[in-house]
């Protein structure tokens, strides 16, 4: 009798151990993502989980939860930091105050399109950038694309920097924005993203800047139907993963992680083509203002106390930003 209670409890013992393991393997993440259905970076985010799943057999999951349903960007930043999200998709203008390494995109005009942004990116200066997000707990995984953010406001076509003055503009929270802004002697407003339409429907702010996706998803083509391609800003997102849970994976399912973000990230930047083409389209079809500035030079110049304030700030930066701006 005594011989079978201690089969029993052993059998017991070892279905336990091995349910907390296949249970510890098979935990599932959070991931955070503040776009809405069907924008690209939803899409692919949604195929980033399924390819996690498929490539290493269940092992490692990620329930996604999108449309900023987790709590706004910057509280998300946080989380992931500490480690109450596991992963997320962020853009990179938030995550600047806290990596100065990270900022350096956020500087208005620093790249000349693009093409140049992901040559600078899978160079030394990305490694750079990848290294000083890693000091402040977010491991990146991939950059998605995010296009180009231009000028949008409810009262007239901006062509000049003068256009600008006194204006009263939407910018996401970093000082780099609020500086850019001033130097063409408009009005900053940070304010969260979900506030901005209401805030150009009833006046609080005269105008925003964003690519044409997020422009044309959120409706704010409705309130804001001047639409001045400054190409001011060409900021990356990144999808990234707290970096306490990177490391403690096996190198095999760190390169998994990996391939299943890039692999996603492929798909998000044939998808941020198309949707770009179809938002441009669609906006213009429903009644917005569109003007080309064909000679950004002013606009550049008047950004010289943004440049030099960011320089001032954070000397040691200046070797990344003069890589950034030799980079071919």
């Amino acid at each position: 009798m005594n011989y079978l209670r201690k089969l029993v409890l052993s059998a017991a013992t070892v279905a336990l151990a091995v349910g907390l393991s296949v249970s510890a393997q098979a935990k599932e993440w959070k991931g955070w993502n503040i776009h809405v259905a069907g924008y690209p970076n939803t899409v692919a985010m949604d195929k980033f989980a399924e390819l996690l799943k498929e490539k290493s057999g269940g092992k490692m999951t990620l329930k996604m939860y999108h449309s900023g349903t987790l709590g706004s960007q910057p509280d998300a930043i946080e989380q992931v930091r500490l480690g109450g999200l596991e992963i997320a998709n962020f853009n990179m203008g938030p995550i600047g105050p806290i990596v100065p390494e990270a900022n350096v995109v956020s500087l208005p005009f620093i790249f000349k399109n693009t093409d140049h942004m992901w040559r600078v990116l899978d160079g030394k200066a990305g490694e750079m950038m990848a290294a000083g997000l890693e000091k402040k707990g977010l491991v990146p995984l991939a950059w998605y694309d995010a296009g180009a953010r231009s000028f949008y406001n409810s009262k007239k076509p901006i062509n000049a920097p003068a256009d600008v003055k006194g204006m009263k503009v939407r910018v996401m929270s970093n000082d780099l924005y609020s500086g850019m802004i001033k130097a063409l002697d408009g009005n900053p407003s940070p304010m969260a993203f979900s506030e901005v339409y209401q805030s150009l429907k009833t006046g609080v702010v005269d105008g925003a800047e964003n690519n044409w996706p997020s422009y044309e998803s959120t409706g704010h083509f409705e309130v804001a139907k001047y639409y001045s391609n400054s190409q001011h800003l060409i900021i990356p997102e990144i999808v990234c993963i707290n970096a306490d849970v990177y490391n403690k994976l096996s190198a095999a399912d760190q390169k998994i992680l990996k391939e299943a973000a890039e692999e996603s990230a492929v798909l998000q930047r044939k998808l941020w083509k198309e949707r770009e083409k179809a938002s441009e389209k669609k906006v213009i079809a429903g009644g917005v203002v569109f003007n080309e500035i064909p000679d950004k030079s002013a606009f550049q110049a008047a950004m010289k106390p943004v440049y030099d304030k960011y320089l001032a700030d954070n000397p040691d930066l200046k070797p990344l930003v003069k890589l950034i701006q030799e980079t071919e």
